[in-house]
């Protein structure tokens, strides 16, 4: 395209070079439109995959015409998109809409033997890993425990390594089949190079324990805090289900939230918000195991609640985790013969209620969840003092707006919450991609014939 006549004049040939130049820019800007218009279509089609695959996954089996009503995607977009889903496997039609006089259309949900996921529970002492299905039911689980003292990242990687093993061999699925692994652990997690976690009550300073465990495992990894995760599990199938604003606490041996705003998990600047264990309620108070003194955690823990009535009762106790449950549920059992349990347990519901007051001055929340397994102990016990501690310190109009309840799901909801990580990944991607396509259709074959 260039001049090349050996007799171009300067001139000549700096108009040429002129000419080529403007022409080539114009081909690449129509070169970058046309690539802009393929990106904009591909974006459209996985978004409307997506916003198909998440109201048929919360929701359930829909109609073509409810999926349209609630997505504000065309009747006739959504029948597309709907076919395409169905050719591929991931949703199947499970039977007709109720009729008002006209032909009925069929129904469709997600279909839960599309794949599977993994969900992971790090607690302190003990492991929890789950085999679910994509409608959730767990297929498989493995639990173990600990021998050390304190929880160690390698001892850590190790278990949960054995258990994902044990799982995969349990429910008898190929590797290929998961989607991913969530998983969820006591500290913050730094989304940094791989997940870092901090948990500073542990002992775990910056370990890099996404990078730790992919030296044993090939699968997708997803890392999140442990109240996250049961968080979004109450949120998406517990007590704070169909909740805009909600805040989910978990109670164990440490104590953290999960904060649901506008249907989000809240996650701060760093993906550090939620650390309610350790907000201060008594300046200079008691110490807690992540150095500071006073923090909520230090009064309303298992481990401060058993050691504060080993004070009063003059009987010193080892703290394990399984001793710790044991002693909870003793002292939630004799709180109306023994009086140090009693007025144990009423300082403790006095602390909660007042952190559960901080939590609706803060955040306005429509619901707190009190979860986990000690939330779930103290709870059932306790609840009306909780609610009257917390209206106590709370202000009139947001308490007025508050709802304090129990949690619904169960011991597993970490790991639960923690499983739907990955899945939450593939249905914001709009599902599997084309290169996928004929493998999920050949799996789907298989397990078919």
């Amino acid at each position: 395209m260039f001049c090349t006549r050996t007799n171009c004049v300067k001139g000549h040939r700096a108009l040429c070079y002129g000419f080529v130049t403007d022409w080539l820019q114009g081909h690449e800007r129509a070169e970058r439109d046309v690539q802009r218009q393929l990106t904009t279509v591909r974006d459209l089609r996985k978004t409307n995959r997506a916003g198909a695959l998440w109201e048929l996954y919360l929701r359930g089996a829909l109609s073509r015409r409810e999926i349209g009503a609630s997505t504000g995607v065309s009747l006739a977009t959504v029948s597309n998109v709907v076919s395409e889903l169905l050719e591929q496997g991931l949703v199947i039609e499970v039977g007709l809409e109720d009729s008002n006089g006209g032909r009925p259309g069929s129904l469709v949900q997600v279909n839960p033997t599309f794949g599977f996921v993994i969900g992971v529970d790090i607690g302190e002492t003990a492991f929890l890993v789950e085999l679910f299905d994509l409608g959730m039911t767990a297929l498989a689980s493995h639990r173990s425990t600990t021998v050390l003292t304190r929880l160690d990242p390698e001892d850590a990687v190790a278990h949960v390594v054995e258990g994902i093993e044990r799982v995969i061999a349990e429910a008898g699925v190929s590797a290929k089949d998961i989607l991913g692994i969530g998983v969820g652990v006591p500290g913050l997690v730094e989304h940094a190079d791989g997940a870092i976690v901090h948990g500073q009550s542990v002992g775990w300073d910056a370990v890099p324990f996404e990078k730790l465990l992919r030296r044993h495992v090939a699968l997708p990894l997803i890392i999140d805090n442990g109240a996250k995760t049961l968080g979004q599990a109450e949120s998406w199938f517990g007590a704070a289900r169909g909740v805009d604003n909600a805040v989910v606490a978990l109670l164990g041996i440490g104590v953290g939230t999960g904060i649901i705003s506008n249907r989000q998990l809240y996650r701060g600047a760093t993906s550090s918000a939620g650390e309610w264990g350790h907000t201060t309620v008594v300046v200079d108070g008691r110490e807690c195991r992540c150095g500071a003194r006073g923090c909520l955690e230090a009064y309303i823990g298992a481990a401060a609640i058993v050691s504060r009535y080993e004070q009063l009762a003059g009987d010193p106790h080892p703290e394990t985790q399984v001793d710790l449950e044991d002693r909870i549920t003793q002292l939630v059992s004799a709180r109306q013969d023994d009086e140090n349990a009693a007025k144990v347990l009423g300082e403790t519901a006095m602390y909660l209620g007042v952190g559960i007051a901080n939590l609706a001055n803060l955040f306005n929340p429509q619901r707190v969840v009190v979860g986990g397994w000690l939330g779930q102990a103290l709870s059932t016990a306790l609840l009306p003092q909780i609610r009257s501690a917390a209206a106590r310190n709370a202000l009139r109009l947001p308490f007025s707006h508050l709802e304090i309840v129990r949690a619904e799901l169960g011991s597993d909801a970490v790991a639960l919450g923690a499983a739907t990580l990955p899945v939450a990944k593939f249905l914001s991607l709009g599902g599997p991609t084309k290169a996928s396509t004929s493998r999920n259709n050949d799996r789907l074959s298989r397990r078919s014939s």
